[in-house]
């Protein structure tokens, strides 16, 4: 699923919110999760995304959008799961 999960990264880092969040939106699985609250915090609504961090499993970062960006996408290609 790993791919799956990094081609919506991909349609996020390439400025496509609406198609990303529509691949991730219907699964509960923890990178989805993840990818989700990534979204929501995007999109400034932090509410939603700590929400959808906390499905994952996490707390909401205070790091950079670029920088979460890079940490998502580097556990994602790893597959290290969190």
């Amino acid at each position: 699923m790993a791919d799956f999960h990094l081609q919506a990264l991909n349609e996020a880092g390439q400025g496509n919110w609406q198609k990303s969040h529509d691949m991730v939106e219907n699964f509960d699985d923890a990178f989805s999760c993840l990818i989700h609250g990534f979204l929501h915090r995007q999109e400034g609504d932090m509410p939603n995304a700590r929400y959808w961090y906390n499905r994952a499993g996490q707390s909401m970062p205070n790091n950079s959008l670029d920088d979460e960006f890079v940490r998502i996408y580097e556990l994602v290609s790893a597959e290290d799961g969190l």
